[in-house]
Order: structure tokens, then C-alpha cells, then sequence
């Protein structure tokens, strides 16, 4: 994966191949200013006229949002997000218990106002907000490092008219290059890449009439499922009771999927317009394209199936041969920036410790990314890692060996501070 660059006035230059990022370190060409996403300060160049254009590729997710810095033909700079969208919504849950019962005590001082809960136009759930305001905050801090000049993101996850009436755009479209994708991609998504019936993954999977056909069953996607080939030709026509009778909680649980909504492609459809709307304000031409489109880009280049390769492959623009150059993405996990509890409780609710006032200490608060280099006591070493910091000044860091405690701040130095974000490389 390619250095992100930046010059002596931290404008944006050409990502740098990483053996060559090396090399301005070691000859002092070159600072680090960054540590996630890596990137360097070159001190003796400045801005340039022969800076190339770079795409910014989304895949937007429910739960990861894949990222790809593509320019001409090769992919240098790849990235996954993780959004805490179930956690919030979790959180908000936890709050809504607790207001209700402090209005069922009976303790109100002042008059109920219910009548001025008004929702703003464009309103989403805080859940939803966040993934459009997380993927919007990684894209302007990729701007800040990258000379992107242009973004593509994969807007319209499922065709569902398609789904529902094959003949809505013609026969053309029907016939064309992408017939079947949308629908064969929402199943697996549906059902989880696997075989309904014998629950096996990386095996060849056939769409599967659950009533079948020649007893009156439609092609509608809901009554449609995946089954690898020899459950298929095993069911046959038979009747979904009869085949699975032997297996009552298959049963249930397949005609359970068949009812319920696919909630994670909701929630994409539900912040793909907000999320379209926030990159428009950028300035930058945004490029837009469909599921079936990024698969059938992925299928051609016969690329595997991960959020980072897919959004490299969203919109018409991607080429038809793309040389990946990234061994392994970026991942990143966003946790918060905490919270403004001043007192913790115990799982009863009943208050258990209380939280210092200030946040910093000696200049350190807690998730910043320290390294500490000991050099006296039983602890001799060199640590790097998240703190949490102790209103002594001991503070306790997270390694990759596991965690450390009892280190002073006097040995500590900040490498990172406190973004929201946790970071690794998977």
C-alpha cells in the first residue's frame, strides 16, 4: 500500500511507493506526520504542477464501508470502516428505558410538552446519521492527504424494481450484460452466501424456487433462496414441508428469512441519498453505480469478495484490467469519543465509581497512541499502545502483547492522539 504525502505546507502530493517513503526517513528528507493513515512530510519540496489525479471509491455498508484510492489502473490505498451503528442504537435504547422509568415515578416539576417533537427535513436515526457522518469525515481527511480529484460511490444497492418486474426498463435491460446480478447479489446477501437447506459456504450456489414453479410458485424474489446443486436437484419440485419435515427448526427458520426484511440493505437504503448529498457538497464530479455493476466489475477481474476490493470496482469508470497493489487494507473501527457520564454504574443501575472532571492528564487523555520507552525499574522497555490515563499519573497502556500497568506519564511521548478511531491491519 502507497505513503500518503503531503509537502513542507501540507499540501497534498503523489503517494509515495513505500520503499522510497523509506528512504527520504533515513536520509531526514521526510517526517512522519501521521501514524494512521500513514503519512509524511517531505521538508524540502514544495507544491507541484505534475501532481496526478486520484478516485476516491465508496462501497457503502450497513456495518463497513469499503474505501479505494484508485488512479488509472492500479489500486494504491485501501481501507474498511467499521461503523458502531448497533452500538448507538443500543445506547439510545439504554437512555429511552431510563427516561421512562424517571416519568413513571411520578416526580414531574414542570408541564409535559409533547407537542414539540418537529423532525427537520431529511431527518435520520442517530444510527444512520452516523455512517453517513463517519464515511464523510475519512473522506475529507483522505482530501487532506491525497490529491483526489474525483469520487465514485455505489448509490443504488438493489434494483428493486428489477426484482419485481423484470420487464421495467425494456427488454433490452433485461437481456443486457448485468441481467441477473441485482437479484443473485440481494440473495446473497439475503441468505448469507451459503446453502439454505445444508448451510455450506464456498460451494457453487443456485437460485432456488422455495414453492416451485410447475406447483404454481412465482419468480418473485421472495419466494426465492440459494441451495447448492445437489440439494437443488434433491428437492426438485417437492413442496419446502416436505423436504425439510425432518428438520423442523430448518423449516422455521427459512420460511422465517422468507418474511423478514433484509434491515442491513434498508439501512443502506435509507443513507445512500444523504450520503450522496454530502459528497456533492465537496465540489468534486461524484460518479454513482449500482450492486450488480460492482460485481459484475469484480466477477470480470475475478477479484475475491471483501468491502475494499468492491468499492475499487464501483461505477463504469473502473477499467477493465485493475492491478491491485495492496496486500493488506486498513482497518478501521470507529469506537467513539467516549462519553459524558460523570458516574459509572453497576449493572443494577445503582452508582458503582465516579469519573474525574478533567480529561486530560499531564497533557495525555485516555485512547491516545503512546509510546513509552522505560528505562528504570521492573518494567525496563519499549511499550507503544493506547493508554488510559489515572489522575496519578500512572498510566496503563494497551499493547499488541497485551496490557501494561504502572507506566508514568514521564517516560511517555504522544504518537497519535484520541480521533474516534481504533486502527489495524487485517
Amino acid at each position: 500500500m502507497f505513503v500518503l504525502t503531503v509537502d513542507k505546507n501540507r499540501f497534498p502530493l503523489n503517494p509515495t511507493h513505500p520503499a522510497r517513503a523509506r528512504k527520504f526517513l533515513q536520509q531526514g528528507r521526510a517526517v512522519i506526520l501521521r501514524r494512521y493513515p500513514f503519512t509524511i512530510m517531505l521538508k524540502d519540496v514544495e507544491s507541484t504542477s505534475d501532481v496526478q489525479k486520484y478516485r476516491l471509491k465508496l462501497d457503502p455498508g450497513s456495518k463497513t464501508t469499503g474505501i479505494a484510492i484508485v488512479a488509472d489502473e492500479r489500486v494504491i490505498w485501501a481501507a474498511q470502516l467499521h461503523h458502531r451503528g448497533y452500538s448507538i442504537k443500543q445506547s439510545l435504547e439504554s437512555r429511552r428505558l431510563l427516561r421512562r422509568g424517571r416519568r413513571n415515578r411520578h416526580t414531574r416539576y414542570r408541564q409535559p410538552r409533547f407537542d414539540n417533537r418537529i423532525r427537520a427535513d431529511g431527518w435520520l436515526a442517530p444510527s444512520l446519521q452516523h455512517r453517513v457522518l463517519s464515511t464523510m469525515t475519512w473522506v475529507k481527511r483522505l482530501r487532506q492527504f491525497c490529491p483526489i480529484s474525483a469520487i465514485s460511490m455505489e448509490l443504488v444497492r438493489f434494483d428493486t424494481q428489477l426484482m419485481q418486474n423484470r420487464e421495467v426498463s425494456g427488454v433490452l435491460y433485461q437481456q443486457g450484460e448485468l441481467a441477473g446480478y441485482e437479484i443473485r447479489q440481494y440473495l446473497l446477501e439475503k441468505w448469507g452466501r451459503q446453502c439454505a437447506y445444508c448451510q455450506k459456504k464456498g460451494v457453487p450456489l443456485e437460485v432456488e424456487h422455495i414453492h416451485p414453479r410447475s406447483k404454481g410458485g412465482s419468480d418473485r424474489v421472495s419466494n426465492l433462496t440459494l441451495a447448492c446443486c445437489k440439494c437443488n436437484q434433491k428437492k426438485g419440485n417437492k413442496p419446502i414441508e416436505q423436504f425439510l419435515k425432518k428438520k423442523p427448526e430448518l423449516l422455521k427458520g427459512i420460511l422465517t428469512a422468507v418474511k423478514s426484511p433484509l434491515k442491513d440493505a434498508a439501512a443502506v437504503n435509507s443513507t445512500r441519498w444523504a450520503l450522496y448529498g454530502a459528497l456533492k457538497e465537496t465540489g468534486l464530479p461524484v460518479e454513482i453505480g449500482t450492486g450488480g455493476r460492482t460485481k459484475f466489475n469484480r466477477t470480470r477481474q475475478q477479484l475475491p469478495k471483501t468491502h475494499w476490493l468492491d468499492a475499487a470496482c464501483v461505477g463504469s469508470s473502473t477499467p477493465e484490467s485493475l492491478k491491485v497493489l495492496v496486500a493488506k487494507p486498513l482497518t478501521i473501527t470507529a469506537t467513539g469519543h467516549g462519553t459524558r457520564q460523570m458516574c459509572r454504574t453497576d449493572k443494577y443501575g445503582f452508582p458503582s465509581r465516579y469519573v474525574p472532571r478533567n480529561k486530560f492528564v499531564k497533557g495525555f487523555q485516555t485512547g491516545d497512541i503512546v509510546s513509552a520507552i522505560v528505562t528504570t525499574g521492573k518494567k525496563i522497555g519499549t511499550y507503544v499502545g493506547r493508554i488510559a490515563v489515572r489522575s496519578t499519573g500512572s498510566f496503563n497502556i494497551s499493547t499488541a502483547n497485551g496490557l501494561v500497568q504502572g507506566i508514568s506519564y514521564k517516560y511517555c511521548s504522544r504518537v497519535q492522539g484520541k480521533d474516534g478511531y481504533q486502527y489495524c491491519f487485517s
